[in-house]
């Protein structure tokens, strides 16, 4: 078995039982800092790797089977489930929130929903595939980390109906940033570029992943909108000669 898919699987693990990089680190009389490191290095004996479990009283088979079933997660949605989650803003709620890693005390304390109606909706998300509703509403997340939305289905349509709400912002603040760069490319240039913003969006959702275990009053939420395309201001290309306008 992959050392990666093992060490994801108790990442995973670790996040369903909420337990942080801290309480970990205070069980098993490690700095903090050393788990974090241990665990992004994936470097660690089968002794330790004994102790981690024995302090979160996690078996090995279980880690082993979560580990074994890495491959099955989904990548995306169809069609169907996300018009489903569209449809109902609740449900939509909660499923970000699950992909945001949140426990369900932490949904139910951020979001106005009953206990009742979360556990409706996480019911309906597992039916779907995309978590597993565990014993005493614990939440395990069933999506690969490759995950998106459907280019072009309802979810990112409903994000390209939201996008002027999401540039109503001088992106001033803390944690904010907007760059906006105009640039002549050949097509093999532009096509490693893409590559790059792919690479940009995977480094974020790891970022994501890492964070994850830390406390809930310590993260915020953030969206990135990584896009490029051919394109000009109309105005600028009404002024072009007739021959050289662009569609």
């Amino acid at each position: 078995m992959r050392t990666n898919l093992l060490v994801e699987a108790l990442k995973r693990e670790l996040k369903a039982r909420g337990i942080t990089y801290a309480e970990l680190a205070q069980r098993i009389q490690m700095s903090e800092a050393s788990v974090k490191r241990m665990l992004s290095q994936r470097n660690f004996t089968l002794e330790r790797l004994d102790e981690i479990l024995e302090a979160c009283d996690v078996e090995l088979s279980d880690l082993m089977r979560v580990s074994l079933a890495e491959d099955k997660l989904i990548s995306q949605l169809t069609e169907r489930h996300e018009r489903e989650i569209v449809s109902n803003p609740k449900l939509f709620v909660v499923a970000v929130a699950c992909l945001n890693q949140m426990r369900f005390e932490e949904i139910i304390e951020l979001y106005a929903l009953s206990e009742a109606e979360c556990i409706t909706h996480l019911s309906q998300l597992d039916k779907m595939g995309f978590i597993e509703l565990m014993p005493a509403n614990r939440i395990r997340l069933k999506v690969a980390r490759t995950f998106h939305w459907l280019p072009n289905g309802p979810i990112m349509q409903l994000f390209r109906q939201q996008s002027k709400e999401y540039f109503e912002c001088d992106f001033s603040g803390v944690g904010e940033r907007f760059l906006l760069v105009n640039a002549m490319l050949t097509r093999g240039s532009i096509e490693k570029f893409i590559e790059r913003m792919q690479e940009l969006a995977r480094e974020f959702s790891r970022l994501h992943t890492d964070d994850a275990r830390m406390p809930f009053d310590k993260r915020h939420a953030h969206s990135l909108l990584l896009a490029v395309r051919p394109w000009e201001p109309s105005f600028m290309r009404s002024l072009r000669h007739k021959a050289t306008q662009s569609p």
